[in-house]
């Protein structure tokens, strides 16, 4: 499985590491509390807003440079929306990739 890089921070910062600070700050704070949301909402199979937490934590998953999990994002937030939960295994690794990613930095 592809792993998470700063890759696209890094080309965003144009080398300013006080951004790249920030925005790796910001993503370290809204990450667990959007982990845990998307838990909460999964185990009590509100799959419309576990779908919405997909959407917003897919966008962390293409800043992090995983595009085929940002994939397998999107076709798990269309499962969702449509009343299934197809993906959900490949996702929360996806989630615990990045969570043990993000407590290496």
């Amino acid at each position: 499985m592809e792993q998470p890089n700063l890759s696209y921070i890094n080309s965003m910062s144009g080398g300013d590491k006080a951004f790249e600070k920030k925005l790796i700050d910001i993503i370290k704070g809204e990450f667990p509390k959007e982990k845990d949301v998307y838990f909460k909402n999964v185990a009590a199979e509100n799959y419309k807003l576990t779908a919405d937490n997909v959407h917003k934590l897919k966008h962390k998953i293409s800043i992090l440079g995983l595009e085929k999990s940002y994939d397998v994002a999107v076709n798990y937030e269309n499962n969702l929306i449509n009343g299934n939960t197809n993906g959900r295994i490949e996702f929360e690794s996806i989630l615990q990739i990045i969570t043990d990613f993000l407590e290496t930095l």
